[in-house]
């Protein structure tokens, strides 16, 4: 991963902190770049559960960047995150262009969420959080209870997991991924 630039993609809240920030460090880690775009400017609030975390600045806005400007994309959950990307038209197309582009993507917990949105996951196998199961068989995937799953039957790579506990798996899937 080394010289790579990972897009991690979060609403103004929402997002579940553990899941933005463990995947950020197995970046850094793995010698990448973590840049966290959201849809509006400044900073974003984490959440851990229900419980307001910490507040993280944004290096940019999905207006002022492109699927083209980095390597993969993560995804990261929280309930009310995907679901305030999902009613976002500009980071709907964000993340269908990574997939256009044939660019990794992983996505954790409720994230597959702006995955049906943006219409990505049909004919793909994928995990979630269990009560995105339906919600993604609707749309066309085959969901599986796994602690990680990593598809590569359509343009690019999709890694995702169920839950906090899954991270270690899910961070690995991803670095592989991505190098």
């Amino acid at each position: 991963m080394q010289g790579k630039t990972i897009a991690f993609l979060a609403a103004p809240e929402g997002v579940e902190q553990i899941e933005l920030l463990d995947p950020w460090k197995a970046v850094k880690q793995a010698g990448g770049t973590p840049r966290l775009i959201s849809t509006d400017s400044g900073s974003i609030q984490g959440f851990n559960h229900l419980d307001k975390g910490d507040a993280f600045a944004v290096d940019a806005t999905v207006d002022e960047v492109s699927a083209a400007d980095f390597d993969a994309l993560v995804l990261p959950g929280g309930v009310a995150n995907p679901d305030l990307l999902r009613t976002n038209p500009q980071a709907v197309q964000f993340v269908r262009d990574f997939f256009d582009s044939g660019k990794p993507v992983a996505a954790i917990c409720h994230a597959p969420w702006t995955l049906i949105e943006a219409d990505v996951v049909r004919d793909r196998t994928l995990t979630s959080w269990p009560s995105l199961q339906t919600d993604l068989r609707n749309a066309g995937a085959t969901w599986v209870d796994k602690e990680v799953v990593v598809d590569t039957k359509g343009p690019g790579t999709l890694v995702t997991s169920r839950k906090p506990d899954d991270l270690k798996a899910f961070c690995d899937a991803m670095v592989e991924a991505v190098t």
